[in-house]
């Protein structure tokens, strides 16, 4: 019962900090990526749709994104979903082709942009610690029931904390990763 509550809680820390890799992937760094555009939705012919099932996403060179329609009636519409969604880039089109210009990141935007990185770290740790508290709970529950004993008990809080410690490092791992990137001009 105690190992599984254990790697319960290690396998949900682990697709906690998957999870802010993920996110950290939208934060806009000084390279373009097709993943900044992968969380953008089309209406295509009356459903939201992701932009990589309507459009080839290409890579030019550092600093521009070429996106292609497969069909030329659904430009506008990926113009439009590019210019609502929260990249603040301004599409330019020529013909069937849409090019998104990353102008370069100033010092400012870049600080901004590395708290908004803590933020997502703190989130992740947050969540990371609620995660611990439920499988000390489910510990503690078992304690209560009679089904271990309390040196069970403190050693499990013991091994919980442990793994709480090494994901926390995870988070701060990437967090740190994601700054330098960012930071790197």
């Amino acid at each position: 019962m105690i190992n599984e509550i254990q790697n319960d809680a290690q396998a949900r820390m682990a697709k906690s900090i998957d999870a802010l890799r993920h996110t950290l992937v939208k934060v806009r760094t000084g390279r373009a990526s097709t993943a900044l555009v992968e969380h953008i939705k089309v209406n295509y012919y009356g459903s939201d749709v992701p932009l990589s099932q309507v459009a080839s996403v290409a890579v030019t060179d550092a600093r521009s994104l070429t996106i292609s329609p497969w069909e030329k009636q659904i430009v506008g519409a990926v113009e439009k979903a590019i210019l609502g969604s929260d990249l603040g880039l301004t599409p330019n089109t020529s013909g069937t082709v849409i090019r998104l210009n990353l102008p370069a990141l100033t010092e400012e935007r870049r600080k901004e942009l590395s708290k908004v990185v803590h933020g997502e770290g703190e989130d992740t740790k947050v969540a990371i610690r609620n995660i611990r508290r439920d499988a000390n709970h489910q510990v503690k529950e078992l304690l209560k029931d009679k089904q271990i004993t309390e040196d069970e008990a403190s050693r499990s809080e013991t091994e919980i904390q442990k793994l709480t410690d090494t994901a926390i490092r995870g988070v701060d791992e990437v967090v740190k990763a994601k700054e330098q990137e960012l930071m790197a001009v």
